[in-house]
């Protein structure tokens, strides 16, 4: 592409994200802003046609500038300047997306009035700001890590404000992505791709400035955390320093959202640093493993907290969303029932199964990575995890396209994930998915048959003999 062409994705990219900050102005996530909204009641409400046309038409120009250079980036430099050209607007806005913030504020007025969030809802104190709060969570407890509790604690207690609390935490969402774009480029070098692309994927796409700095999600941070211990691992193995400090840093991970955890093993394979051996294994994983555990251990009691956030984690399965792909096939078997007389709740029985297949697929990936590139086996991991969880929502894909951005020779079936997601959420956090469901989970289901297909042709093929001449 010429100079030109790239200037003119640039600005188209900029364009996106001006519309977007102006649309988070208008009818955000905004503290005093319907908790229950629907696409049609934001219509038919103050600038409600507008503020859709500027999410629609914001998001798709970003979207369309990203994909456009997603394998054709001029240089790393270039993809930087761009990247931190589209987020500017994000850092001055209302949240977008989602009201996960007043979440986090609230939860952490709990804990610093010595209310532990893992027992008791934020409504129990009652939070000052209890009205910004969606209703399902007000009686739930938190699903995160401790860290990202202390965290939240300090931050209201030294703020006192829910404005300030949250620019404090949009503060925490903007190092975790500077995190990301230091650690990013170690992690590409040693896969063999290229800087520039991996820096692209990972930090200008259309969900970095919407929903990890607007909308303040602590993903930003988990993923700093994770992509930053992975380059300490990768950078120094078999060096037991190093690599005892890199399981800290994915300590400090799972400490802001436990969903680090699942690189940690894979994280063990790399500090090995040549080829696998169960000795070199229990000598230089264990570093990692242990410095993690102790970590996250050692955050839990400090903090005088216990492993409340397991309960957290299941109340995450009160929302229904066919992005879920296990929760689409349950919607899909009481679609079909119906007609029969028969009203089957399937929800249950295909998450579960969800969840007994990602384990299954977690050790496989494990051990296949023993002889293999661990750093791509532990992003295919996380995209397991964001596949098969009972929900989605669409800053989750953030946790594997980090990874996916430094280790994967193919983008486009990534980057289309990444697209999809980005249409899911309306600028003041309406799901979409909840009123489209009894088209998307059918459809949903299909993919899945097909995708299921396609690995069971693909395995097929791959263990048939190769006829020699």
């Amino acid at each position: 592409m010429s100079d030109v062409s790239h200037h003119l994705v640039r600005w188209t990219g900029l364009a996106g994200s001006i519309m977007l900050a102006v649309a988070a102005f208008l009818g955000g996530a905004l503290p005093d802003g319907d908790l229950r909204p629907t696409p049609l009641r934001i219509w038919q409400g103050p600038y409600g046609p507008l503020i859709i046309a500027l999410w629609l038409f914001g998001t798709a120009a970003m979207a369309f500038a990203w994909w456009t250079l997603r394998d054709r980036v001029p240089s790393a430099r270039w993809a930087l300047v761009t990247a931190g050209l589209w987020l500017v607007p994000f850092l001055f806005t209302p949240p977008l997306g989602s009201r996960d913030a007043y979440a986090y504020a609230c939860q952490g007025a709990s804990f610093a009035n010595g209310i532990s969030p893992y027992e008791y809802g934020v409504s129990t104190l009652p939070c000052p700001w209890l009205d910004t709060m969606s209703f399902i969570w007000r009686d739930t407890p938190a699903p995160y890590g401790p860290l990202f509790v202390v965290l939240s604690g300090a931050i209201v207690a030294a703020t006192g404000s829910l404005i300030a609390s949250i620019a404090l935490f949009r503060v925490l969402a903007v190092a975790g992505v500077l995190l990301t774009a230091v650690s990013v480029p170690v992690l590409a070098r040693h896969c063999g791709v290229p800087v520039g692309r991996a820096l692209w994927l990972a930090l200008a796409g259309p969900l970095v400035g919407v929903h990890l700095i607007s909308g303040v999600h602590n993903d930003a941070l988990m993923v700093g955390f994770m992509v930053a211990g992975l380059a300490i691992v990768v950078s120094r193995p078999a060096r037991p320093w190093p690599l005892l400090a890199g399981g800290v840093v994915l300590g400090m991970a799972a400490g802001i959202k436990v969903t680090a955890l699942v690189v940690v093993p894979f994280a063990a394979l790399l500090a090995i640093g040549g080829g696998f051996t169960l000795r070199g294994l229990l000598r230089h994983g264990t570093p990692v493993v242990g410095g993690a555990v102790a970590t996250l251990i050692g955050v839990t009691l400090g903090a005088g907290l216990n492993l409340g956030w397991i309960t957290g984690l299941s109340h995450g399965n009160e929302v229904i969303a066919w992005t879920s792909p296990p929760t689409a096939v349950g919607q899909t078997v009481g679609y079909v029932l119906l007609p029969f007389g028969l009203h089957v709740d399937a929800l249950p029985v295909t998450r579960g199964i969800g969840m007994v297949v990602l384990a299954a697929l977690l050790v496989w990936l494990w051990f296949r990575a023993r002889h293999r590139e661990p750093l791509w086996h532990a992003a295919l991991a996380l995209t397991a995890t964001v596949a098969l969880a009972p929900l989605f929502h669409p800053w989750y894909w953030f946790w594997p396209l980090a990874l996916l951005a430094a280790t994967a020779h193919r983008t486009w079936w990534f980057s289309a994930v990444t697209v999809f997601a980005a249409f899911q959420v309306l600028a003041d956090g309406t799901g979409l998915p909840r009123y489209t469901k009894t088209v998307g989970a059918p459809l949903m289901t299909l993919f899945v048959i097909w995708v299921a297909v396609r690995l069971v042709r693909s395995a097929r093929a791959a263990r048939r003999p190769v006829p020699v001449d």
